[in-house]
């Protein structure tokens, strides 16, 4: 069967009112009525807007049929998702016995609704039996590489869509205390059971992911599970190599430079990077950093150096 895009059949936006949706209903039921219009094809068009008024008309109904996303385009093949349960049946398997007023709806209308109790005029009662498990939603969640690495707790406000009674939307501020487990890293989501969109008659509440984004840090660099430090070296510790205590997520750790480290080299600390299966590892860069030749001294030291080493750091040029 064919997805029936109601808002469109309506020209109204999926945020309309109810006032807007009736307006919209009103104007094109004047306009394609079969004892009116002389238009080809008006009656089948007359039967779509019913169809859409019928469905958008009633806060419920209109909420279950939201429930499909806002993905599908007119047209496209549809098969009703799980959870669209049916039970209460007319004669003939539909549950309307040919159509409300003697109206006839779509299969795609009775697919999602052939379990609503049948009633007089366009608008068709309540609905008894639904039942729809609510939209899973999705939020955006920041954390700092210090959270990622120890875990924690957040107490979240988020501002969250639903639908009113009259079929408005708007949003609602709810207060949330979120575990943020230890490793989690950018682009991981954190399942929240349960706290998504309200289910439909009864149905399942839907989940609330928190898609995760570890904040750029001062000191270090992430990729993946793997923490990069950029280490500045002295030219004599380069030089002599030497001991130094460098910082990790996890406390400091003492590392031994070797001799005659080159700039850019690096240094492995292994599991030092986020917790996992298995952990990342810290990276220490090892940056050599002159001393400023500022004082009378400083220049004469260079100097003597100038003299004394033969080294030309430009000697694999070619020439």
């Amino acid at each position: 069967m064919k997805y029936q895009d109601y808002y469109q059949i309506l020209g109204v936006n999926r945020d309309a009112s109810a006032e807007d949706i009736k307006k919209a209903y009103r104007r094109l039921a004047r306009k394609y009525h079969p004892d009116v219009s002389k238009e080809a094809g008006a009656e089948e068009r007359f039967k779509e807007v019913a169809e859409a008024y019928e469905v958008l008309r009633d806060s419920e109904k209109r909420a279950a049929y939201d429930q499909l996303g806002s993905n599908w385009r007119a047209g496209q093949e549809f098969r009703p998702p799980p959870g669209w349960q049916s039970s209460t049946r007319g004669p003939g398997g539909s549950p309307f016995g040919g159509g409300f007023g003697g109206r006839e709806f779509s299969d795609f209308f009775e697919s999602l609704f052939s379990n609503l109790g049948s009633g007089a005029g366009p608008g068709f009662g309540g609905a008894r039996g639904f039942q729809s498990p609510g939209q899973s939603q999705t939020v955006a969640l920041e954390i700092t590489l210090e959270e990622a690495y120890h875990g924690g707790h957040r107490s979240l406000q988020l501002q969250l869509p639903e639908r009113d009674a009259s079929g408005r939307t708007s949003t609602r501020t709810r207060t949330l205390n979120v575990k943020i487990p230890a490793g989690v890293t950018t682009g991981q989501k954190i399942r929240l059971a349960g706290q998504g969109g309200a289910g439909l008659g009864g149905g399942p509440s839907g989940d609330l992911y928190l898609d995760v984004t570890i904040q750029p840090h001062p000191l270090y660099q992430l990729k993946g599970r793997d923490i990069t430090l950029e280490v500045p070296l002295a030219p004599w510790e380069a030089a002599l190599g030497c001991k130094i205590d460098v910082p990790t997520l996890g406390g400091p750790v003492t590392l031994s430079i070797p001799a005659n480290a080159r700039n850019g080299q690096q240094l492995r600390l292994r599991g030092r990077g986020l917790p996992g299966q298995p952990p990342g590892d810290q990276f220490a860069v090892l940056r050599i950093v002159n001393p400023p030749a500022d004082t009378e001294a400083a220049r004469e030291l260079f100097q003597r150096m100038a003299r004394e080493l033969p080294f030309n750091p430009r000697l694999h040029w070619p020439r």
